[in-house]
């Protein structure tokens, strides 16, 4: 692995390559130069497509791919804490998250080592109809082909071992684009593959600009699967763009929890200050309206402002921060406009909403208006807001009133209560009596509305980068 303090090359059809041009990578705390990797365009793209076409040529079998991803795996755990701060210095993930990412990204990788050895299709009943009698039928899963991955900055490793991991399973070759902001995880994770016995072609990550290296994965033909993870502006044009691709898309979230009046207010409070800030709330799934019944109102707003008050804000690099940068100076200042925007229509600002050493302080935000951008779009930063609600039709219409749906939560002593909202909240995953922040690398997660079109997590993954094909014979 080079140091984070030097030039990194890309990996293309089993080669390091440079061109000369170079992504300047800075910490987002700081400021300070981290590396400088090489920069490439729509020629390397396209050379990097003809790589991943020839491998596929001499397809792995099942054994070798899940051997693959275990040695993977083992390594990646070896190096855990090496991969950490790689994290940690890149995209200003606090290391206590960064360490927790790492660890994911080892589940993730063994997780897909299982898939691939359990590939398979199944048999059909052909004698359950006149036509089929005498006849052997079943089903292989074989792989789509060519997969182009475009993966977010916020999870630098482990959203791109979602995406590397479960189509080596599936028997797909890769041609990845990092986000330009983090791509040093990226690059640590190919370097591992190569370590595992890799053969060329099978990996290709690419360094550059979206509009050269994403318009040749869109446009390609021999791309047969976009994986998308980012915003919903971006990721639904490209949905639009490739009609007749399979695009799989994983998008945002204006994550909803509701604090019904039998709930443990104490672990409702705990659990929201926790996910609704880890990260400055990076995640497309912290929790950012907290809807809480009028009865436990004031205890839980007394229960839960300190708790975000006692939050370590800082450097990343440092054990005990909580809360770190945004990934840019821009991303800051948009943040603090909803805030503003938010404090105009009438909120009031519990605790937060300022600037301390250039980093925004955990922000709790009551009576946002219901038009306000912190109330109905994605804020992706240290915000979260508090409303009352009365009844729990009224707490589900509530969380409801988005356009996303990834996933939201509801705490609440009564099992009939909580599986009758989730039964009617309009999200890809509920979690009860847990943030909606959760996520075990092993589950199917997505969302629907604006929030995607698919399932993540390796066996659904394994299962779109397939196709599945009916063999019959006469017997």
């Amino acid at each position: 692995m080079a140091s984070t303090a030097t030039e990194h090359k890309l990996l293309l059809d089993g080669e390091w390559i440079e061109s000369g041009d170079w992504v300047e990578v800075a910490s987002p705390y700081d400021g300070s130069p981290i590396a400088r990797v090489a920069k490439v365009g729509a020629s390397e793209a396209k050379a990097a497509i003809d790589a991943a076409e020839r491998a596929m040529q001499n397809p792995l079998p099942a054994h070798e791919r899940a051997e693959i991803l275990s040695r993977v795996a083992d390594a990646l755990a070896a190096r855990a804490d090496e991969a950490a701060r790689l994290i940690s210095a890149e995209a200003g993930k606090p290391m206590k998250a960064a360490r927790v990412e790492a660890a994911r990204a080892v589940s993730t990788y063994t997780m897909s080592a299982v898939e691939a050895r359990k590939l398979a299709g199944e048999v059909v009943p052909m004698d359950a109809s006149q036509a089929g009698v005498g006849k052997l039928a079943f089903t292989q899963r074989v792989p789509i082909g060519v997969v182009g991955a475009i993966s977010p900055f916020n999870f630098p490793l482990n959203l791109v071992a979602h995406k590397i991991a479960p189509a080596l399973a599936a028997g797909c070759a890769v041609v990845l684009k990092p986000a330009t902001q983090t791509p040093l995880s990226a690059l640590f994770l190919a370097e591992l593959e190569l370590e595992a016995g890799l053969p060329p072609g099978w990996l290709n990550v690419l360094v550059g600009p979206s509009a050269e290296i994403g318009d040749v994965l869109v446009d390609d033909p021999r791309v047969a699967l976009i994986t998308f993870t980012g915003s919903g502006a971006v990721g639904w044009k490209l949905r639009e763009r490739a009609p007749r691709k399979r695009v799989n898309l994983e998008l945002g979230n204006a994550t909803p929890v509701i604090v019904e009046p039998d709930a443990d207010v104490s672990l409702a409070a705990a659990k929201c200050a926790a996910n609704a800030f880890s990260y400055a709330g990076q995640s497309c799934i912290s929790v950012q309206r907290v809807l809480v019944h009028e009865d436990v109102y004031e205890e839980f707003r007394n229960a839960f402002v300190p708790l975000v008050d006692a939050l370590v804000v800082g450097d990343p690099a440092d054990e005990e921060t909580d809360v770190g940068p945004l990934i840019t100076l821009s991303e800051r200042e948009r943040v603090l406009e909803w805030i503003e925007e938010a404090r105009a229509g009438g909120a009031t600002i519990l605790t937060g909403g300022t600037v301390e050493n250039d980093l925004i302080r955990p922000t709790v935000v009551e009576g946002a208006p219901a038009d306000a951008k912190l109330a109905c779009d994605e804020v992706f930063g240290p915000v979260c807001t508090l409303q009352r609600y009365t009844t729990l039709d009224e707490a589900v219409e509530l969380a409801n009133a988005t356009r996303y749906g990834l996933q939201a939560g509801i705490f609440t002593g009564n099992v009939a209560r909580a599986l009758g909202a989730a039964s009617r909240l309009e999200f890809g995953g509920v979690t009860i009596n847990e943030a909606p922040t959760f996520r075990a690398d092993q589950m199917p997660y997505g969302g629907v509305k604006d929030s995607g079109n698919t399932r993540e997590g390796p066996r659904w993954a394994v299962h779109e980068m397939t196709e599945e094909r009916l063999v019959v014979v006469q017997l």
